[in-house]
């Protein structure tokens, strides 16, 4: 299995070691549409970002991506905190600068790494993205893909609509992903 070290441009593999526990630092953070929780790992890049409502659902993820996780209560980086403020008070563009890390299958790297190509502003249904990525009759296996996003937001999974325009589903809430893409300018 691997990892990914990503920004919106770029993309770098690095060997997880899943023999040990991983330890992973956690924060939390103030938005309007909730409690964010921030796992970040000792390089500072972004592991995983939920809701303190779905704290469960996150642990689940980081267990099903890394294996034995360990969660100490830490501050997040200040430019990752500083970024994701920015976001929520209206810079869009500020989620771009997040590093993140990310451990998956490849399809669902694929798809992860694909999502913040997706413009805010703009949505794009499961279909439109699986043929995007040259599979297009894999639209469940990007729904399920897209579904175990651990990084919620800043690989922004709340783009992905069905085909029909309907939000379908969102780990964080529908009403979260309403607000998400409204806040980006989608008129739902």
């Amino acid at each position: 299995m691997t990892a990914q070290k990503t920004t919106a441009k770029t993309l770098q593999t690095k060997p997880l070691q899943t023999k040990t526990s991983e330890t992973f630092r956690l924060d939390r953070l103030t938005t309007p549409i909730g409690t964010a929780l921030l796992v970040t790992d000792d390089d500072g890049l972004l592991r995983a970002l939920d809701w303190d409502d779905y704290e469960a659902r996150m642990l689940e993820l980081l267990r099903l991506h890394y294996g034995a996780v360990n969660l100490k209560e830490a501050r997040a980086p200040g430019d990752l905190r500083t970024a994701l403020a920015g976001y929520f008070k209206g810079d869009l563009d500020r989620l771009a600068t997040i590093k993140w890390r990310v451990a998956g299958t490849p399809f669902q790297q694929k798809v992860w790494t694909a999502l913040p190509n997706i413009p805010a502003g703009t949505t794009m249904s499961y279909g439109a993205l699986a043929a995007k990525l040259k599979v297009p009759n894999a639209m469940r296996a990007v729904g399920h893909a897209n579904g175990s996003n651990p990084i919620s937001v800043v690989v922004p999974c709340h783009r992905l609509i069905g085909a029909n325009g309907s939000l379908v589903k969102y780990g964080g809430g529908l009403e979260r992903k309403r607000w998400l893409l409204r806040h980006e300018g989608v008129a739902i």
